[in-house]
């Protein structure tokens, strides 16, 4: 089957290759065409057409000798003059007649891009042709010899006066396709006011914007390179079809529509062919399960890019230098064209046969057919074989409207599908760095309450004895016998004492009172009340009812927390009063310390670099709750909230 389609479509291809496609007969032709105010004919029904090399000088005098020679033949009836692939120039011969009573404007259109066209024309009595204008498309509208999205001529006819006009069409991108029209100028200027509404533009453009714009947002959510691929491939579509209907000469400023041109009409297919590869790669997943169907179109991507580029520098010195060389590219870009989209079913189709991502491929071949059997329709007039335009403004147009709305809703389920998994892999990094977090407080506990039974039972007992010992009745008697170290024995004694209070309450604050029991409220109390004993430090507490319920690693974590605060205080501070409030306020937990030290900034512990204060970021920060501290005018007020 697919070598029949191959030899079909090679045939096709000779044939139109060979530029004798001829249209079907029509109804009897004029022999002049009858140009009135309104309800003008077609020029089809008058006029004939002949084709000749670019290599000869274009001369309507040598047109007219083939025309007497009868090499001129009639072309479609009421449909545009397509020859396909044929790279000649074309000259339309028609005799026109003014059958107002009222000297008229006229226009001469084509409304597809041209390289040069001119217009001329021989009245009656005249023995030579005069040239009325030439122009080129490209050029942007406002500088064109008639300032409108076709290339048009304008020429006039007094009442009843006949003329034959002959208009030259030179056409290098590789397809004659001339739709082209005469009416006077009021009802073309109308016809061109109206046209973006009438054929459906401003719905078409708006669309495609805002899928494209729906996407970026997308992409900005997931950071998925499908939704970028996406915003080039609308891109490059709606250029190409900007470009074939002149919207582009309207719309775009002329520095832009002349790049855009540099690059070609037909390669923006060719691009977005490239970019609807890799679509179809990232949407099927093609890198994980097929990895030769993935490196060829990873390939065939690039080359299709690679050949854009080496066109776009080629092409403007081909038409002036070299004529087979612009045969050569053309011919290239449409067999290139033939192996992307044959690409993309051979990938579909293999897809299919494996259970594997079926469904995806199924879902993705409705998006690729609505898109290709508008580009098939589009494809087959530009070929010549057809000139089959079912829609307005054309079916390529209204298949990738339905390509998008598809592929739009196909995405925004990947989007969800997305965040689903998203917010999975979130709900396992939490879980794990809770799990994580649970295990490195219990570590820490336990290696306080190891560090604080070891000063508790061996550090104080032993700073206890040797007080007791400096205190004996003996120590007492030396020291007296020597008045010199009097002093220094006194001295020693209070160090002692000291030593022996601070190594108490550091025990204290490492383990809270009870263990076992983890109440939060009797270990902060006991711990004030131990801190309390010092006499240089006043420490007032208020709890609120319930927090004793409240998870032990929670109560574990908030215990440290006002121990390292309060002894923060009494240190570095300076502080005569301690006020801690402990707030429960569900969904927190809310420990407030505040005391009238000297504040931060002005003792060693300075927020930014105090080593016991990162701790308690730190412990904060484990159970994803805050940290504010504030400078009233007198002391520090720090509050800390603990999800509980």
């Amino acid at each position: 089957m697919r070598r029949l389609f191959f030899h079909a479509l090679l045939l096709g291809w000779w044939l139109v290759g060979t530029g004798n496609v001829q249209a079907a007969p029509g109804p009897a032709r004029r022999d002049t065409l009858l140009l009135k105010d309104a309800d003008e004919p077609h020029v089809s029904e008058a006029y004939r057409y002949y084709t000749e090399p670019f290599s000869v000088p274009p001369n309507p005098e040598q047109a007219e000798a083939q025309w007497r020679a009868g090499k001129f033949r009639p072309g479609a009836w009421h449909k545009p003059l397509n020859l396909g692939t044929l790279h000649q120039r074309v000259w339309m011969r028609l005799p026109v007649r003014n059958t107002a009573a009222e000297r008229l404007r006229f226009v001469w259109s084509i409304f597809n891009f041209t390289d040069s066209a001119a217009l001329y024309c021989r009245r009656q009595g005249e023995t030579r042709f005069t040239r009325l204008g030439a122009a080129s498309s490209w050029t942007p509208a406002a500088e064109r010899l008639f300032p409108a999205r076709a290339l048009s001529f304008p020429f006039t006819l007094k009442p009843g006066e006949a003329a034959v006009l002959y208009l030259r069409a030179d056409v290098h991108t590789g397809g004659v396709y001339l739709p082209t029209y005469i009416e006077t100028t009021e009802r073309f200027l109308s016809w061109e006011m109206g046209f973006p509404f009438e054929r459906h533009w401003v719905l078409l453009l708006g669309f495609y914007l805002s899928s494209a714009l729906f996407n970026l947002v997308l992409f900005a959510f997931l950071r998925d390179r499908i939704h970028l691929w996406y915003g080039a491939y609308v891109v490059c579509v709606t250029l190409f079809l900007m470009m074939e209907d002149g919207l582009d000469a309207l719309l775009l400023p002329p520095a832009p529509y002349r790049l855009l041109w540099s690059v070609g009409q037909y390669n923006f297919i060719i691009l977005a062919g490239a970019a609807g590869i890799r679509i179809m790669q990232l949407f099927l997943r093609l890198r994980s399960g097929w990895r030769g169907l993935y490196r060829a179109g990873q390939w065939l991507a690039g080359g299709a890019a690679g050949f854009v580029g080496v066109y776009s520098v080629l092409y403007p010195w081909a038409v002036g230098h070299s004529l087979a060389l612009v045969n050569w590219l053309n011919g290239t870009r449409e067999v290139l064209l033939l192996f992307i989209f044959g690409y993309g079913w051979f990938t579909l189709l293999s897809v299919l046969r494996r259970r594997r991502r079926r469904r995806l491929a199924a879902y993705y071949a409705l998006t690729y057919l609505f898109f290709f059997t508008g580009f098939a329709v589009f494809w087959l007039n530009h070929l010549g074989l057809t000139s089959f335009n079912p829609v307005y403004p054309n079916a390529l147009a209204w298949g990738l409207f339905w390509e998008l709305l598809v592929l739009s809703a196909l995405l925004t389920g990947r989007f969800r599908h997305t965040l689903r998994q998203n917010t999975r892999l979130r709900i396992r990094e939490l879980q794990q760095r809770n799990a994580l977090g649970s295990r490195l407080i219990a570590a820490q506990d336990a290696e306080r309450e190891q560090l604080a039974r070891e000063l508790h039972d061996a550090m104080g007992p032993n700073l206890a004895a040797l007080h007791m010992a400096w205190q004996s009745q003996a120590v007492r008697d030396a020291l007296a016998t020597a008045p010199a170290a009097a002093s220094v024995g006194q001295l020693t004694e209070e160090m002692l004492g000291q030593l022996y209070a601070q190594v108490r309450q550091l025990s204290h604050a490492l383990l809270p009172a009870e263990p076992g029991t983890s109440r939060l409220t009797t270990s902060v109390a006991a711990l004030c009340r131990a801190l309390n004993l010092h006499g240089t430090l006043q420490v007032h507490t208020h709890f609120d009812a319930g927090l004793d319920h409240l998870p032990q690693t929670v109560q574990s974590v908030a215990y440290r927390i006002v121990a390292e605060l309060v002894n923060n205080a009494m240190r570095h501070a300076q502080a005569k009063h301690v006020q801690v409030h402990l707030r429960c306020r569900p969904p927190v937990l809310e420990l407030c310390v505040q005391d009238d030290g000297r504040g931060f900034g002005k003792g060693e512990d300075a927020p930014i670099t105090g080593i016991g204060l990162r701790g308690v970021r730190t412990r904060v920060a484990y159970l994803n709750g805050n940290l504010s501290i504030e400078t009233p005018e007198v002391g520090t007020r720090i509050v800390v909230q603990l999800p509980c």
